[in-house]
């Protein structure tokens, strides 16, 4: 597909989970924003990379690498609070720079109504996110100041404990019921999400934390880059119970095209072709319907099939997905549920 192909006149998708930000961060940091309009010979996605494949926008993830000498002390959160925070506002400084340097190319987007406009005039749709909440305090007060700077979804941990809630470990076979659930700091960060309107991420929380949310929040439930433990036992992915859930709040499952998550064999294994990903798909629409599904592809931030080498090769899925599915249903796939989801989470 020509990358000057508009994008409406393709199948467009919005993306619920990728890594770009700490890409350009950790590697492009002089350059970051030159890097993402230009495009780089690595990474699995930039603005050509985006348009070629018919990405419109996604949540751009904000993730604070954790600090080595904290690994080994699981009382400790991954990293404190104050660099936290720092290496927060510098990944978000990428976005809010390219959102003023180059506002015919990239949109930062606060309602769903700004995400429909940058699909229709070409730019790139970012929403910031963050993955693993460690910037902020109990106060919450970082909280209310990185949402007057833009951020509109949140993921309250990583695959590690922090002083809201327990990851869940990265383990294969295994169900995401490791540890306890919310902390009294968790409970009051969700409330805090609710009345903010930002959306909260349950991708990467432990099973406890999940039911906890699901009772106090008033928000569609949404985990946006998991995949499911009915097709491949992992510990990042849903059960059955949770997935039920997910569906009778109205929310989401971005699908991860990670490797690891995707295999039944539960192994990193970039030559597994596509079907692992549509097997996904299809237990979840089985499950909870096709409304409750949608993309969270993890680019940037994991292995990939050797099929997908990026957001450039989205088309793929597509095709995947025609044998079985309309268009209509393909394009709910896309995009729609997405925006369904946001609009009902962001109250407009």
């Amino acid at each position: 597909m020509d990358q000057n192909t508009p994008l409406m006149a393709r199948t467009p998708y919005f993306d619920g989970h990728n890594d770009t930000l700490l890409r350009l961060w950790t590697h492009h940091r002089a350059t970051a924003e030159q890097a993402f309009i230009h495009g780089t010979p690595e990474g699995h996605l930039d603005l050509p990379k985006a348009r070629l494949g018919g990405l419109g926008g996604g949540l751009c993830a904000i993730f604070v690498m954790p600090d080595p000498a904290r690994r080994d002390d699981p009382g400790l959160p991954r990293v404190a609070e104050a660099p936290a925070l720092r290496d927060t506002a510098q990944m978000l400084a990428i976005l809010l720079r390219l959102a003023r340097d180059y506002p015919q190319d990239l949109r930062l987007c606060l309602a769903v109504q700004d995400i429909e406009a940058a699909f229709a005039n070409g730019q790139f749709a970012a929403v910031a996110h963050i993955e693993g909440a460690e910037m902020i305090g109990p106060d919450l007060d970082a909280l209310y100041m990185l949402h007057a700077a833009g951020l509109r979804s949140l993921g309250p941990v990583w695959s590690h404990p922090n002083i809201f809630a327990h990851g869940v470990p990265f383990a294969f076979p295994s169900t995401p019921d490791h540890g306890p659930g919310l902390t009294p700091a968790g409970v009051d960060l969700v409330r805090a999400c609710n009345e903010l309107w930002v959306m909260i991420d349950l991708s990467h929380l432990n099973e406890a934390g999940f039911w906890d949310i699901a009772r106090l929040s008033n928000a569609p439930l949404v985990a946006t880059h998991s995949n499911t433990i009915a097709v491949a036992p992992h510990s990042r992915n849903l059960t059955d119970c949770q997935l039920d859930a997910i569906g009778a709040s109205g929310g989401l499952v971005g699908i991860n095209l990670g490797a690891g998550f995707l295999n039944p064999a539960g192994i990193r294994d970039a030559g597994i072709g596509l079907d692992p990903i549509r097997r996904h798909i299809d237990h979840i629409v089985n499950r909870i319907g096709l409304d409750h599904v949608a993309l969270g592809s993890d680019f940037d931030g994991t292995l990939i099939p050797d099929d997908l080498r990026g957001a450039q090769d989205l088309p793929k899925i597509t095709a995947l997905l025609r044998a079985d599915y309309t268009p209509e249903e393909i394009a709910r796939f896309a995009h729609r549920n997405w925006f369904r989801v946001l609009r009902a989470t962001w109250g407009g």
